[in-house]
C-alpha cells in the first residue's frame, strides 16, 4: 500500500470569461482553453453536466484534450439531486451516468452529488437514493462525494450511511452552511469558497500553507485537528486520494489560488 494518496487541485469549470484577462494567454481560441488549464491545474470539476446531460462524444472530446494523469470531477444533474424524493430518481440516475462517462476512462475523477441548502435530511429517502446509485460505469468504478447544505444531515446516522457506501462527505471552506470533515470514503473532497479579490491568489499565503497541510495529512492517513466533525469517532488512518477544488468566492482568483497550492505541493 503507498505511504500517501495522491492530491489533484484544480478549479470549477474552464469557460469563464475573466479568466482570459489574468490566466489565458492573450489570444487564446476559447476552443483551446481545455488543453491550457488542464495542463496548469491537475484536476477540474464540471459545471455543465449540473445543467444538461452531455453526450459520449463530449466526454471523449475532454477526454483527449486533456495530459495523460489528469481527472475531472463530474457534478451531477441538478435534476437527480433537486427532487424532493430522492428515491424516485432512479431512471434519472442510470440514465446520467449510463450518459458516457466512461469515455473518460481513467481520467474520470469523483461525480459529485450536489443538494440545495433546502434539502433536509431524510434517513430512510437517503439510503435509498444511496442504493440506488451504480458502483460502476462501463466497469469503471465509481466515487461518489456528497455536498450536503442543511444542518440536519449533522447528524451521526447520515455519517454511518456515507461511510456504509463509501461516499465522501465534501467538506466545504464557506461560512454560508455547516462543514463536515468526517471521513467516510477512501478519499477526500474540499471544496474552498472563501476566495478574496483582493489577494492575488484569492486566498492567502498563510492560508494556502494551511491548506496544504491539511491535503497532506489526509493524503497520509490523518485527519487535520482544527476542522469540524460530526462524529467524535476517528476514521481508519490509511492513505486516501484527496481533490481540492478552488471555486466560488472569487472566483477569478481560482487558477491562481489552484497554482500557488500546487507549487507549494512540489507539483508545479
Amino acid at each position: 500500500m503507498p505511504s500517501s494518496g495522491e492530491i489533484r487541485v484544480g478549479i470549477g469549470g474552464w469557460t469563464f470569461e475573466p479568466w482570459r484577462n489574468n490566466f489565458y494567454p492573450q489570444g487564446l481560441p476559447q476552443k483551446r482553453e481545455l488543453e491550457y488549464a488542464s495542463r496548469h491545474v491537475t484536476a477540474i470539476e464540471i459545471n455543465g453536466t449540473f445543467y444538461r446531460t452531455q453526450t459520449p462524444a463530449t466526454f471523449a472530446k475532454w477526454r483527449d484534450e486533456t495530459p495523460d494523469g489528469f481527472v475531472f470531477a463530474i457534478k451531477a444533474l441538478r435534476y437527480i439531486t433537486m427532487r424532493r424524493v430522492l428515491a424516485e430518481g432512479g431512471e434519472s440516475i442510470n440514465s446520467f451516468i449510463n450518459s458516457g462517462l466512461a469515455e473518460l476512462g481513467d481520467k474520470l475523477g469523483p461525480i459529485l452529488w450536489q443538494f440545495a441548502p433546502t434539502k433536509k435530511f431524510d434517513a430512510e429517502d437517503f439510503a435509498r437514493f444511496l442504493e440506488s446509485i451504480p458502483e460502476k460505469a462501463g466497469g469503471i468504478k465509481l466515487r461518489h462525494a456528497l455536498e450536503v447544505r442543511h444542518s440536519s444531515f449533522h447528524t451521526s446516522e447520515f455519517v454511518a450511511l456515507a461511510h456504509a457506501h463509501n461516499a465522501a462527505i465534501v467538506y466545504p471552506d464557506t461560512d454560508e452552511y455547516p462543514a463536515s470533515a468526517d471521513l467516510t470514503a477512501d478519499f477526500v473532497y474540499a471544496r474552498l469558497m472563501k476566495a478574496q479579490a483582493k489577494i492575488a491568489t484569492g486566498y492567502s499565503l498563510k492560508s494556502l500553507k494551511e491548506w496544504t497541510q491539511r491535503a497532506q495529512t489526509w493524503a497520509q492517513g490523518g485527519e487535520p485537528a482544527d476542522l469540524p466533525h460530526i462524529d467524535k469517532k476517528k476514521a481508519p488512518a490509511k492513505p486516501r486520494d484527496v481533490f481540492m477544488f478552488f471555486i466560488n468566492g472569487a472566483k477569478e482568483r481560482a487558477p491562481a489560488g489552484a497554482g500557488e497550492m500546487l507549487k507549494l505541493l512540489g507539483k508545479r
